[in-house]
């Protein structure tokens, strides 16, 4: 088996072969790519750069497992049934280790709607309390709306909830892996949750950090707060090794700058149009040239500014 390693990921992670730019990776998989091994036991299978299609089936987000010598963790249940489905194939052929336990990154269709598939194998669900309360809440929205992409690729799939929730930190030692899954604080979405491997360096970030494109900036999402998260408590885990929750596994370096850079970029030229008594109307066409070469630039940019704007208007 041909593994790539991490710095070979790393490599491909420059804006010229943005996967946006690829129609599917791996087309004999509803899978958009195949899992590969990170750094050792650490596999993860990466998702388009793009917004949820048919053609990748709403394999958008990465979609991790560890093997710890007694059993498999996976990270995010996958946007659908068949989605999970495939991606259990695919650690079937690698290991013989069972799956024990899936963790949701937050409580997004990406993360939650393959549970079903998951509950149904008899595998536990862990999830943020906050997650598993916006899935409750939005599920039904958020089914259909993976129905309307996904067309045949959505069969099998219904609503399942978290089989049990954290608040703030969750220990699992399981085989050889001390693992902690973490809250670290509000960010990109409620709930938002990371795996932290702290004896390899290892943090697989979820929605926290972005790399190759650009983070969608929701209603409810609070750009200062995520800074804040970002400075106080993720930084300081000073992680080796990254898998963002969305793009190539990358180091600290390179999600701060696609993630908290661009974060910072926006409020600031948002900031100086609200200084200049700018409208909401005008707050749109702010200056976010630089960061063109994130991929989903043109879908995202322009809403994203609108929702600082929104956010900071009476900060």
């Amino acid at each position: 088996m041909i593994r790539t390693t991490l710095l070979a990921a790393t490599l491909l992670a420059t804006p010229a072969l943005a996967f946006e730019e690829i129609a599917d990776m791996y087309p004999q998989s509803v899978l958009y790519s195949k899992p590969y091994e990170v750094i050792p036991n650490v596999w993860s299978a990466i998702g388009a750069t793009a917004p949820p299609t048919y053609e990748n089936a709403g394999h958008n987000n990465n979609l991790s497992f560890l093997i710890t010598g007694d059993g498999v963790i996976v990270i995010n249940g996958g946007a659908n049934y068949k989605l999970a489905e495939a991606l259990h194939g695919e650690i079937r052929a690698i290991t013989d280790q069972p799956v024990k336990l899936v963790i949701n990154e937050n409580g997004q269709g990406h993360a939650m709607l393959g549970n079903s598939y998951w509950a149904e194998q008899g595998v536990e669900i862990l999830a943020h309390e906050d997650a598993a309360h916006e899935f409750e809440e939005y599920g039904p929205q958020i089914l259909e709306g993976m129905k309307r992409y996904a067309r045949e690729n959505w069969e099998g799939t219904t609503l399942v909830q978290p089989s049990r929730t954290f608040t703030d930190k969750e220990v699992i030692e399981m085989g050889d892996m001390h693992v902690e899954v973490l809250h670290s604080g509000p960010a990109h979405g409620p709930g938002d949750t990371q795996v932290w491997l702290p004896e390899l360096g290892m943090v697989i970030a979820g929605d926290i950090a972005f790399n190759n494109r650009m983070t969608p900036i929701f209603v409810e999402t609070c750009t200062s707060c995520w800074i804040e998260t970002w400075e106080t408590a993720f930084a300081p885990l000073n992680a080796t090794y990254v898998i963002p929750g969305h793009g190539n596994p990358t180091n600290m370096a390179q999600v701060e700058k696609d993630t908290i850079g661009y974060l910072k970029h926006l409020r600031s030229v948002v900031g100086e149009h609200l200084d200049n008594g700018g409208t909401l109307d005008d707050a749109y066409y702010v200056d976010q040239e630089r960061y063109r070469y994130l991929d989903t630039f043109d879908e995202l940019a322009t809403k994203n500014a609108g929702q600082v704007y929104a956010e900071m208007e009476f900060e």
